[in-house]
């Protein structure tokens, strides 16, 4: 796999994310001359064969408009009401500026369960790829009229992670309101320096991440990070570009200023993208020093090499591997419930029998259920059993 930046249309899928502020005007609404530019933009793409996605927020803030909701913050009643009006407004908007180009429009609204739930998730993955499979666009958004707090991504940057991962996608561009990752927030910092490629996301990476710049966005820098370390993971690179202009995408081909995220050397598997990119892993596993270097080679994590298990999860849930730096380094499909983990952590595996009364399995993570995700260790091993 290249690691080198290329040209838009030399991508064979990108998902596209649009933030509201680009789309929705607070005291004017939709925003048509701009969607409609973007719109040829991404007839332009599909005229040369990309497949494209969009993943695109705005039905809260478009509903906030059609139904005069003055500002300020919402209820959860009346953003969920604002986004019952705002979705359809929103896909009529979609799919009457993409029908100039000839192209139909197709809506998905999806919770943070389909795509956290494998089964969900993989219908979801297969309703999207027929869609892109009769030549529609597939215009995606978090289903706010039902989503609550607990059971929301929050935000649509790691929402269109997770779609790119799910589709196979290799390009996922984040428009926002801000055309890159800086060293520091620039509307704090004058002398925050501008970064244009971005080989791997360290932890120095991730503390560049600043907080939301806009009112009518939910996202801030720091999503972004964590949409590239969903995206990135799955040998999908990411470009964070100003979507302020028209025909954005246009001019990152024509040079505009964007950042580029290269994707990973050793993508991991389908299945492991999905467990990688679990958003709320059910609990925690502390390792001790020999299970990390375990894992770095490819091995299971065993009962032995746990220090401490938090959390409440059954067996078959994602857990969290936290290294002795204190850092995740892992993820994975978890082989025991919580009451039974912390029975047998630290202990041998041939004493799993008789702590628990019955032969439980030797690992509490098999290798072949686990994906390592911290910048010390390397997948490459792990994948080769996957």
């Amino acid at each position: 796999m290249t690691k080198s930046r290329k040209p838009l249309g030399k991508y064979r899928r990108i998902v596209i994310k649009i933030g509201s502020a680009l789309l929705v005007d607070r005291a004017a609404g939709l925003k048509k001359a701009w969607l409609d530019a973007l719109s040829a933009d991404i007839a332009a793409l599909r005229a040369g064969g990309t497949e494209v996605l969009v993943v695109s927020s705005g039905a809260i803030a478009l509903g906030r408009s059609v139904l005069k909701v003055p500002s300020g913050a919402l209820k959860l009643e009346e953003s969920q009401a604002a986004a019952a009006v705002g979705q359809i407004a929103l896909a009529r908007a979609w799919s009457e500026s993409l029908s100039a180009d000839g192209i139909v429009a197709g809506q998905i609204l999806l919770t943070l369960g389909d795509t956290e739930e494998r089964r969900r998730y993989l219908n979801a993955r297969a309703t999207i790829s027929q869609l892109l499979k009769l030549g529609a666009v597939p215009i995606i958004n978090e289903n706010d009229t039902v989503a609550t707090t607990e059971i929301r991504y929050g935000d649509n940057d790691r929402l269109a992670a997770r779609v790119a991962t799910m589709t196979g996608a290799d390009l996922l561009v984040l428009l926002s309101d801000i055309d890159g990752l800086y060293t520091a927030p620039p509307h704090l910092d004058p002398s925050a320096r501008f970064l244009e490629t971005i080989d791997a996301i360290t932890p120095e990476i991730e503390a560049m991440a600043g907080g939301a710049a806009s009112e009518l966005s939910r996202g801030g820098m720091r999503t972004k990070i964590d949409a590239g370390k969903i995206a990135t993971g799955a040998g999908c690179a990411m470009i964070i570009a100003s979507g302020k202009i028209d025909r954005p995408l246009s001019a990152i081909e024509n040079g505009a200023r964007s950042s580029w995220f290269a994707p990973s050397g050793s993508p991991v598997t389908a299945r492991k993208t999905w467990i990688a990119g679990q958003l709320q892993p059910a609990g925690r596993l502390e390792i001790d020093a020999g299970a990390e270097s375990a894992l770095s080679s490819g091995k299971s994590l065993l009962p032995a090499g746990v220090r401490a298990v938090s959390g409440t999860f059954s067996r078959g849930d994602t857990v969290s591997i936290i290294g002795t730096g204190g850092r995740e380094i892992a993820r994975g499909l978890v082989g025991y419930d919580a009451d039974e983990a912390r029975l047998i952590a630290g202990k041998k595996s041939a004493e799993i029998a008789e702590i628990l009364g019955y032969a439980g399995r030797a690992a509490m993570v098999h290798r072949d259920d686990l994906v390592v995700t911290g910048r010390a260790a390397t997948a490459e091993k792990d994948v080769a059993h996957a």
